[in-house]
């Protein structure tokens, strides 16, 4: 009986309220719908971001004789090799022979090579790190502290790791920023609701009071009004990413050419940590308001 009450009430303040629990409900629903989408979208770049760094290679270029006064020898190919199999952030080191290097152009740019008359590739080892973010500095130990014999050249594709860094790092603090900034603005809203609840009703607090009311049989439906704010948001943002989910989802992907491997996080756990954010946006609205301003 005593839940009911308190839920019967809450609904009628927010009913003679409407104007503010529609405007801090908007609010809380547009704040979840657009943690939804950042949460999505990072994690999704996250994962490319993961993905492209997988894919960067050190690439070790040898002396042929176009390109050096002498071509590198194989005991000298082997030392290169013999170095980065001994280090521990070497995963995988892949040789390419200049015929290999050759045939590989003729299936992807046969028009370079249709008219050569000799093979003026090198030989080369394709070196896989460990872990992505230590592509340079596989690349800065063949370097230190000169090049090895016979090497004439050392690729780490530096420039793309430094973009695949970056991209990430902004998106993460784009999200940190515009999250913070839109929990804040739920809260405040749904404070101002709360407010404007208790200063309507502010009379008949004091008769509660006066016949015996608890503190928190007084309080418990304004608690209650902020929750309820927060829930309704948080509800309908989690339908309209599920609508936005089926509906163009489908048509972005097709036209984006990545892998099938990279994806975000699941619905259910986006879905799940909006609610739990919702709630948490509309219980701290309300109990600061509550704190300040109903001292019962």
């Amino acid at each position: 009986m005593r839940i009911k009450l308190l839920f019967s009430e809450s609904f009628r303040s927010l009913a003679a309220n409407v104007s503010t629990t529609v405007a801090a409900t908007m609010t809380v629903l547009i704040g979840m719908f657009l943690l939804g989408l950042f949460i999505a979208l990072g994690s999704w770049a996250q994962d490319f971001g993961e993905t492209q760094k997988e894919k960067l290679l050190v690439k070790v270029y040898f002396c042929t004789e176009d390109t050096c006064a002498k071509a590198a020898t194989p005991a000298q190919i082997n030392a290169v090799r013999q170095q980065l199999a001994s280090s521990r952030l070497v995963d995988e080191v892949t040789f390419v022979s200049k015929a290999e290097a050759l045939d590989r152009m003729r299936r992807q740019t046969p028009q370079l090579v249709e008219n050569l008359s000799s093979n003026p590739l090198p030989d080369a080892f394709e070196v896989k790190a460990r872990d992505g973010a230590d592509v340079k500095l596989v690349s800065a130990s063949l370097r230190q502290p000169t090049k090895p014999p016979g090497v004439e050249e050392i690729k780490d594709g530096d420039e793309v790791s430094d973009q695949v860094v970056n991209v990430a790092r902004v998106l993460t603090l784009a999200f940190l920023v515009a999250t913070i900034v839109l929990l804040v603005s739920s809260a405040l809203l749904i404070a101002n609701t709360i407010r404007l609840s208790i200063f309507s009703r502010r009379r008949e607090i004091e008769v509660m009071k006066l016949v015996g009311a608890t503190n928190w049989f007084v309080r418990g439906p304004f608690m209650l009004e902020g929750l309820i704010c927060g829930v309704v948001g948080s509800v309908i943002a989690i339908v309209m990413l599920l609508l936005a989910k089926e509906a163009a989802l489908p048509a972005i992907t097709n036209r984006l050419s990545t892998s099938s491997d990279i994806q975000a996080w699941p619905f259910v756990y986006v879905s799940a940590i909006i609610l739990v954010v919702g709630i948490t946006v509309g219980a701290v609205g309300s109990g600061l308001t509550i704190r300040r301003f109903l001292n019962v």
